[in-house]
């Protein structure tokens, strides 16, 4: 065996793992059951009917506007969304900005659930979700105005290779979009389980440094890069004293995770305090010339 195949396998042995840790079954029922709970028609949901579990990042809508408030986008733009769950991100930027959008996830269950939620919305034709992994993107060389990447990083280990698959899909000027989880200031283990990972093998939380070398070895350049820790822990002190006033809502990103939801949360805000974590914002450019 090669050390090609040995990595080639390691890798493919990483991602079904992620997948299954992503896996919740039965998500789109129980977002049915969910929406009907909070009052809203399951059918016919509005895109603010899905905003609370569509956006599964730190910081929810509130971040995903930030990072994209950054970047001028036309409605002839074309879009990639990595890791794009249940089609959260793509369908904000196809009805804020009319661009065409397409996203890809690894786990099947959301990509089955993003279908169907486009459906019902009427954007089925509009946004296209597959099932596959970020490191052999289906799309031409090229073909992107933009690439966004929101809390998806983490799961990813070989990050030059993602670079390079970004770096090859984007057209001249185009960019690449960042809002991950990365190494805060302090050393120290992480504490498991997480939204992103249950055990460390799974998780690949890298400083931003790393990913601004992957960046430069793939040929992009840096735009701009904002820590958001501050915006998180205000963020969860928010829904920490809504769910205290008024309990945990039907609907929200705890749908989005097997296991103790609960406890994941908690082992999060305990790295992030800890300065452990930083979400960090990373905005990269594909050079005009």
């Amino acid at each position: 065996m090669t050390f090609f195949q040995m990595d080639w396998e390691a890798a493919m042995t990483l991602e079904s793992d992620v997948a299954r840790h992503y896996t919740t079954g039965k998500l789109l029922a129980r977002i049915n059951a969910a929406l009907g709970e909070a009052g809203a028609d399951p059918a016919h949901p509005t895109l603010d009917d899905l905003k609370p579990v569509d956006e599964f990042h730190t910081g929810g809508l509130d971040a995903t506007l930030a990072l994209l408030d950054q970047i001028e986008l036309a409605s002839d733009s074309m879009v990639y969304d990595l890791g794009c769950g249940i089609g959260g991100t793509a369908r904000l930027i196809a009805d804020r900005y009319g661009a065409s959008v397409e996203g890809i996830d690894l786990t099947q269950e959301y990509i089955d659930a993003g279908c169907a939620l486009n459906d019902r919305l009427g954007m089925g034709e509009t946004i296209k979700l597959h099932q596959g992994s970020i490191l052999e993107l289906p799309w031409d060389a090229a073909s992107a105005d933009l690439v966004t990447m929101l809390h998806v990083g983490m799961n990813i280990a070989d990050k030059q290779t993602l670079f390079a698959q970004v770096a090859r899909c984007l057209k001249l000027g185009g960019r690449f979009a960042v809002f991950d989880v990365m190494r805060g200031a302090e050393d120290g283990d992480l504490l498991f389980p997480l939204p992103w990972s249950t055990v460390a093998e799974t998780s690949h939380v890298e400083a931003p440094s790393i990913y601004g070398e992957a960046a430069q070895a793939a040929g992009l350049e840096i735009e701009a890069e904002r820590d958001r820790s501050d915006f998180a822990k205000a963020y969860f002190e928010r829904v920490s004293r809504y769910v205290a006033a008024n309990g945990t809502p039907p609907i929200g990103i705890h749908l989005m995770m097997s296991g103790n939801p609960a406890q994941k949360l908690e082992n999060y805000l305990t790295n992030l305090h800890a300065g452990r974590i930083a979400p960090t914002e990373m905005i990269f450019r594909k050079p005009p010339i």
